[in-house]
């Protein structure tokens, strides 16, 4: 088990990280493109990001604007079916807020998705929650973690970011968190700032500060 110091607020990712719906939504782009191969360049990416990604790299046929509406569909609806939180995750947020640590959810998904994991997760167990629209730019630009760090009243170097995807990695270490990486996909590697467990039953926060 590795104890991590007491943050002054824990800001963590939804799809992956605390909920296994990032595999979802690589399965949806999947269906999407019409090809299994090259997905994970799509983990943790908003629904705009990837769809033009689609578009710029003649991956669909389809308008910007539609396969804008067709991932965000077809994702909400997979969303809708049931999500499975992951091992550890409700553990790791209730010993946050055991602790007096106030909790941020820190998402690329739109925010009726986001509001439909809260409800799974238990909407009790957050302060505050960015959803992509919420800053000018999302992941893998630091703005979400900044701005979760700025709701909580946390300076964004006390912070413990939560992620499972290189884009999201890109975003909290930037904003200057530290970072608990649960990787979903391969390129995030362990750092001075950098923790990488194979699942978050394999963390604990630390009553002592860093």
């Amino acid at each position: 088990m590795i104890r991590l110091p007491r943050p002054a607020a824990l800001l963590t990712d939804m799809d992956g990280t605390l909920v296994d719906t990032e595999r979802a939504w690589l399965a949806v782009v999947g269906r999407f493109t019409g090809s299994p191969a090259g997905l994970d360049a799509f983990a943790g990416l908003t629904i705009a990001d990837a769809a033009l990604r689609c578009v710029d790299e003649g991956l669909t046929a389809s308008s910007y604007e539609d396969a804008c509406a067709w991932l965000d569909r077809e994702f909400t609806a997979a969303v809708a079916a049931g999500v499975r939180v992951q091992p550890g995750a409700l553990r790791l947020l209730d010993g946050a807020r055991a602790l007096g640590v106030p909790v941020a959810l820190v998402t690329a998904s739109e925010r009726h998705v986001a509001e439909q994991v809260v409800k799974v997760l238990g909407v009790e167990r957050f302060a505050a929650l960015v959803t992509n629209g919420d800053t000018e730019r999302g992941k893998p630009h630091p703005d979400p973690y900044l701005r979760a760090a700025q709701l909580l009243g946390a300076a964004p170097q006390e912070c413990l970011a939560a992620e499972d995807t290189p884009t999201g990695a890109a975003a909290a270490l930037s904003a200057g968190c530290r970072l608990l990486a649960v990787p979903s996909v391969a390129g995030i590697a362990p750092g001075p700032r950098t923790t990488v467990v194979a699942s978050l039953e394999d963390v604990t926060l630390a009553r002592l500060p860093a």
